[in-house]
């Protein structure tokens, strides 16, 4: 019989009461569970974490900017809690390189569903042979396997998001147009063209 691995989650927040009801939910579904308050400590820590759960609002460096330095190194998943609802704020985490985001305040048991949903995006085959150097999310990664796959279909953003995320989503359709435009940047704007009115298909390699 398989021994399941036992994945760690990194909570960053510098809000004890909601630090310690992740910390203690989580564990109870079987989770090692690491915390800080501080993105400094975040940032020593991201290597021990198979998914981050990241606040924005942090007293020492912004949420933003840890996730930054993390993405320059490391592709491990991140879920952004943030109390910011506008749609811009959230697209502006997204287009940091985070997978996902929940807005506070949030469920416990959304909170799992969402980390769930992320860490099944993980073993996914790789991405197309062309693109094996390149750093892709766990999300970035569904989105080009899909594309490029089926090169003829146009996906529209509905379809996208129900690859990327699994159903596991009640954000804004425009988020997919995000981890698009992060796509373009890593594999060349060619590769992903915009059907308008319609969505998305693969344009080729470049």
């Amino acid at each position: 019989m398989t021994k399941q691995v036992i994945k760690t989650v990194l909570a960053v927040d510098d809000e004890p009461n909601i630090l310690e009801p992740v910390k203690a939910y989580l564990e109870k579904l079987g989770y090692n569970v690491l915390t800080t308050e501080r993105g400094q400590d975040a940032l020593s820590l991201a290597d021990k974490a198979d998914i981050i759960l990241l606040d924005l609002m942090l007293p020492d460096i912004s949420g933003e900017d840890v996730c930054r330095k993390i993405r320059e190194t490391s592709n491990v998943p991140i879920i952004m809690l943030t109390a910011k609802v506008a749609e811009s704020s959230q697209f502006d985490g997204l287009s940091m390189g985070a997978d996902d985001y929940v807005t506070k305040p949030f469920s416990l048991k959304l909170l799992a569903a969402r980390i769930e949903a992320v860490l099944r995006r993980l073993p996914e085959s790789e991405p197309p042979e062309l693109f094996a150097d390149k750093q892709f999310t766990a999300t970035e990664r569904k989105i080009v396997n899909a594309l490029s796959r089926r090169p003829s279909r146009v996906f529209t953003r509905d379809e996208l998001i129900s690859v990327a995320f699994d159903d596991e989503f009640d954000g804004y359709d425009r988020v997919i147009d995000t981890h698009i435009k992060n796509l373009r940047k890593k594999i060349g704007g060619n590769c992903i063209i915009t059907v308008h009115g319609l969505g998305y298909k693969w344009g080729g390699a470049n």
